[in-house]
């Protein structure tokens, strides 16, 4: 069975994680965290390892909840919902807290949990046609397990608007807003992503950690167990909603949500 996780680590102790379910845009489903999890932490005890790359194959980086699990979702009981919920949650910490320095090569669609992942890491760096959206409000749920990275990356003023409006920003949005730290051309990315990884290696392995964790000290509340275990509760409660299960069906049944306004006919017409 192909591995959902893919990994290598290259002479100079660079460690290349990949995304690999490009079929459906890199989507997360259970089977992907765990993998990603355990491959992350792997490469943490690593000695050889110096700084880690998140990306996808194909042509996104990662589209957020695999559609698959969602419908399966759809049944959950409140534990079952909260047990899934807790399980993500992981993955997102997991990048968050990596002891290594974690950068991003963000591509192509990133939605949802993808938004989440590229907030975890320490610098993100993507290409121009990178394109974002935190759309969970628009299937009846909130963006609450990935919010403490998000907001901790784009600001609460920033958040305020994409988590509300589950609109899409491009890259030069998320670049304004500090989701990216750098955009380039597409074929440019990987020379742009050495050259930070160069950066790194200009400061010592042990200090680089203390900073990473100095900046969780100082900025806000450490996002540890307690936020993960609250985050994971409070996601599986509104999963258990009327509204969640509307937009969760509206989404599967592609057809327009019992909150959304229909489309007059004023509004199809073309202006000349």
């Amino acid at each position: 069975m192909t591995s959902k996780v893919l990994s290598q680590i290259d002479k100079d102790g660079n460690a290349t994680v990949a995304l690999n379910r490009p079929d459906v845009h890199n989507a997360l489903d259970p089977e992907m965290g765990a993998q990603l999890i355990t491959t992350l932490k792997a490469l943490e005890a690593n000695p050889k390892v110096r700084a880690v790359v998140i990306m996808g194959q194909g042509e996104s980086f990662c589209a957020g909840a695999d559609i698959g699990h969602m419908r399966k979702s759809a049944n959950f009981s409140k534990k079952q919902n909260y047990q899934a919920a807790f399980a993500q949650a992981q993955v997102y910490n997991t990048v968050y807290a990596l002891k290594k320095p974690t950068i991003a090569r963000v591509h192509g669609a990133v939605r949802g949990g993808g938004v989440g992942i590229v907030a975890a890491c320490d610098i993100a760096i993507g290409s121009y046609d990178a394109s974002f959206r935190l759309s969970e409000v628009r299937l009846g749920i909130a963006p609450v397990m990935i919010s403490p990275y998000v907001v901790a990356a784009i600001g609460e003023r920033q958040s305020r608007r994409y988590f509300l409006t589950g609109e899409i920003f491009d890259a030069a949005e998320a670049f304004r807003i500090g989701m990216l730290h750098d955009i380039v051309d597409a074929d440019k990315l990987n020379a742009r992503i050495g050259n930070a990884l160069a950066e790194l290696y200009c400061g010592g392995p042990k200090a680089i950690g203390f900073a990473k964790r100095q900046i969780a000290r100082i900025a806000h509340a450490d996002i540890g167990p307690e936020i993960v275990e609250e985050t994971a509760q409070l996601i599986a409660a509104i999963r258990a909603t009327p509204e969640a299960q509307e937009g969760l069906g509206a989404f599967l049944e592609k057809r327009r949500a019992a909150w959304v306004a229909p489309v007059t006919a004023a509004k199809k017409t073309k202006k000349r």
